[in-house]
């Protein structure tokens, strides 16, 4: 499988036009911290507790909120691979539970940069949005997940990273898909600036973008600011794949742990996505930039600022 995979090579095998549904509707019992204990108790032979040093029979000494953290890091750390039919029906049940029971913003009815911002000199104001929040709470077609060179989410149990944060939230059939994916790479790395594209499972968002952005450890030189140009490009280009899909979301690629500051990122981000829908007109109908913390979100302002000042 080459390093810039057509869709068309793993489109068909991850069922990525079929709507996801859970394996049952909720009856019974549909209370969360039920759901939860069943999970972890359906799971108890699972290999992922001795990789967390760990037994089943530590759960039953936390109270609820830690036996949710508890099943969040056994999920996590354990790897890709098919669940008996029970555990399945039990972690669907729990997932479309808090699913259900978390508030999801709609990104139609968000503000333009255009409507927030009027006298912006923004070209793509028009169809663009800032947002701050929580984007796997977010009612969208797609957003963006940057993830490792190994497309397979973060294995750190409660790590706070946006790939922690998306596959706990899509729940192990996400990872499931990655790992068909990555498996059709023979064991290769996914190249910087690249994109594949999964369903969004028990996301709000239909699917997840996946793309690995440049990791910056110094100074920051053009070939970083070229990599990161080309994981929002490669991101555009292949939601434009997908016929249906016309809202995408980005987060900040790179920069968290990968260390990219903020305030070129954004620069880059708003360029980038501004080119890409100028030479795209009618493609896309809204892209969200989402920002989570507050110095995020200035470096946007910033980054909008700069582009009024006379040149």
């Amino acid at each position: 499988m080459p390093a810039a995979a057509p869709l068309t090579a793993y489109r068909t095998r991850i069922a990525l036009d079929e709507p996801f549904r859970s394996a049952l509707t909720l009856s019974g019992r549909a209370e969360r911290p039920g759901l939860v204990r069943d999970a972890l108790r359906l799971l108890a032979d699972d290999p992922a507790w001795a990789r967390l040093g760990l037994r089943v029979d530590d759960a039953a000494r936390v109270d609820d909120a830690g036996a949710r953290r508890l099943l969040r890091a056994v999920l996590t750390v354990r790897d890709p691979g098919p669940f008996p039919e029970e555990t399945t029906r039990a972690l669907d049940a729990l997932l479309d539970a808090e699913r259900l029971g978390r508030p999801v913003t709609d990104a139609t009815r968000l503000p333009l940069l255009a409507e927030e911002f009027p006298h912006t000199a923004y070209p793509a104001a028009g169809r663009t949005v800032l947002w701050q929040g929580d984007i796997t709470a977010l009612g969208v077609d797609a957003i963006v997940n940057a993830g490792n060179s190994a497309l397979l989410g973060c294995f750190l149990p409660l790590h706070p990273c946006i790939d922690n944060a998306i596959h706990s939230a899509a729940g192990p059939r996400l990872r499931e898909d990655c790992h068909t994916v990555m498996s059709l790479r023979g064991g290769l790395a996914e190249p910087t600036g690249t994109a594949k594209i999964t369903r969004g499972y028990h996301l709000p968002a239909r699917y997840v973008l996946h793309t690995v952005g440049p990791v910056v450890d110094g100074t920051l030189r053009p070939e970083h600011e070229r990599a990161l140009a080309a994981s929002y490009r490669a991101c555009l280009d292949l939601a434009a794949e997908v016929d249906h899909l016309r809202t995408i979301a980005f987060c900040g690629i790179s920069t968290g742990v990968f260390g990219y500051p903020k305030a070129p990122a954004a620069r880059t981000a708003l360029d980038t996505v501004a080119d890409w829908l100028e030479e795209h007109p009618g493609r896309l109908d809204r892209v969200i930039f989402n920002v989570y913390a507050d110095d995020d979100r200035a470096a946007y302002l910033h980054a909008l600022a700069e582009g009024n000042a006379p040149r």
